[in-house]
């Protein structure tokens, strides 16, 4: 008796998880066929705002796909701290490692939508004790208390009839490649605020140097005239007035020391950690830069920058939104299953005698919701037409950034040569107005004037010389630098240490 009684409740359980099984395998292959797919399939606008070549780019041979944003930006930066400093931003900075969150949250979120295409299985145990009550089957006619004991598995699954799971779930990947998209742009534009900073630290750099050598030149030629002044050669007036311009560069000194720490400070944020020193590498007039740099054709950028590519995802995801929206007009069928084994005696549970089974098929549909659906529906298509026209705006917002960048570069290029120029001749006027003054030719106010004409000359040099910099970042910044790097490649560790 004892081995009938196993045998049954093997070949109970057995029975039980093989209709289970089947009925999982019948319904997830029921699940990939979608036959009536609501919503319209996504479609790049076909009128997007375009044109042929960026307002004021420099002249090319002819028109050439090759652009500086193809280069990874270990190649554009030639400097092996500014590469160090950018490498370890992409590692520490925080806002970079909060775009990653993101990712990970858009891909349990897409996760939770795919779920939504398998069935759905469980199980159910209980115990209970009571006066006519019974657990999974009508009341047994006794007057005292009796015990009941359940076991149950049971399965549910909604068939994607209309795809409204399907556009669920194209939304949801959409959304997931957005966050990606996202991070890519978080990444380019940490390599930009880490180079750009940089520059202007070195720029300041450079002016410090300017000040502190200007102040040694002002107390030699203060030193001047007061030898001048004890041989009586020279008035008070010259001596009083080569002080005064001593003072005033000297004062330049710790607003420029101030400007280099906030600085430090803040790239050091960039970097993820405290306020501290910077490293520094070349000088500013050592560095280096390309010496042709392409912008490329204006229709590749929609494929290099990634807020274009998320705007795009954005929107991707909005037309499956709109098929969501448009399913809910149809019916939702589910379907059911239970099986299980119900006995008042727990030793009894599993010996066959009390299986119970249920299998039930349902449809659910609206039929007045108070304009609820058409309210959706609207607010969907909402969403769409804001996402394509933000799209668009994108476009032409990425248009103008390139042809700012480019004027800025070619402008301030020019400016910077004259500059140059004026500089050169400013120095050699200081020299010959001092040589004047010691020969007796010409009075102290015409040494005076050239060196007060050098000190801001040369501070104007150094800026256009770390702006010419700054707007190379820009440039690469706004072509979508590095697009063609892989995720695990944005660090640049093996392709810096082969350098």
């Amino acid at each position: 008796m004892a081995a009938m009684a196993m045998a049954r409740t093997a070949m109970a359980r057995t029975a039980m998880f093989r209709t289970l099984a089947l009925g999982a395998a019948a319904v997830t292959l029921s699940g990939c066929i979608t036959l009536f797919d609501v919503g319209t399939d996504y479609k790049r606008p076909a009128d997007l705002p375009a044109q042929a070549t960026y307002r004021d780019q420099p002249p090319v041979p002819a028109p050439s796909a090759d652009s500086i944003a193809n280069l990874p930006w270990w190649e554009v930066f030639d400097d092996p701290v500014l590469q160090g400093l950018i490498k370890t931003a992409i590692g520490s900075n925080y806002d970079a490692r909060i775009a990653v969150t993101r990712i990970e949250q858009a891909r349990a979120q897409l996760g939770i939508s795919e779920s939504a295409l398998y069935p759905q299985l469980g199980y159910d145990a209980a115990a209970g004790r009571g006066l006519r009550s019974s657990l999974g089957s009508p009341a047994p006619s006794v007057t005292k208390a009796s015990n009941s004991f359940l076991l149950s598995a049971n399965a549910s699954w909604e068939i994607d009839l209309w795809g409204r799971i399907r556009r669920s779930n194209e939304a949801a990947m959409a959304q997931l490649l957005a966050t990606e998209e996202a991070r890519r742009g978080v990444l380019l534009s940490l390599v930009g605020s880490v180079a750009s900073t940089y520059f202007s630290l070195i720029e300041l750099d450079l002016e410090l140097d300017i000040a502190r050598q200007t102040v040694q030149t002002y107390r030699e030629t203060l030193a001047l005239f007061e030898r001048r002044l004890l041989g009586g050669i020279a008035s008070e007036l010259e001596t009083t007035s080569a002080a005064a311009n001593l003072a005033v560069v000297a004062a330049r000194i710790p607003s420029i020391e101030q400007q280099i720490a906030q600085t430090e400070n803040g790239l050091s944020v960039l970097l993820g950690r405290p306020p501290g020193n910077i490293p520094r590498g070349k000088p500013l007039m050592q560095q280096t830069w390309p010496v042709f740099v392409p912008a490329g054709l204006p229709a590749d950028l929609i494929e290099r920058r990634p807020d274009l590519r998320q705007a795009e995802q954005t929107m991707r995801a909005a037309n499956a939104q709109v098929g969501v929206a448009q399913a809910s007009y149809y019916p939702s069928i589910s379907l059911t299953g239970l099986l299980g084994v119900v006995s008042p005696q727990m030793s009894k549970l599993l010996n066959g005698d009390g299986n119970m089974w249920g299998a039930n098929a349902g449809l659910t549909g609206p039929i007045f919701t108070g304009g609820q659906l058409d309210a959706q529906l609207a607010f969907a298509k909402a969403q769409w037409e804001e996402a394509r026209l933000t799209y668009d705006q994108s476009i032409l917002n990425a248009f103008r950034e390139v042809a700012n960048a480019l004027i800025a570069r070619e402008k301030i290029e020019q400016a910077r040569l004259e500059q140059a120029r004026a500089v050169a001749a400013l120095q050699r006027a200081v020299r010959l107005a001092t040589e004047r003054y010691v020969g007796g030719l010409a009075n102290y106010y015409e040494v005076l004037q050239q060196e007060e004409q050098l000190f801001p000359a040369q501070n104007t040099l150094a800026q256009l010389e770390g702006q010419r910099f700054t707007a190379l970042v820009q440039l690469y910044q706004a072509l979508g630098g590095g697009w063609k790097l892989e995720d695990q490649q944005w660090a640049g560790l093996d392709s810096i240490e082969r350098k």
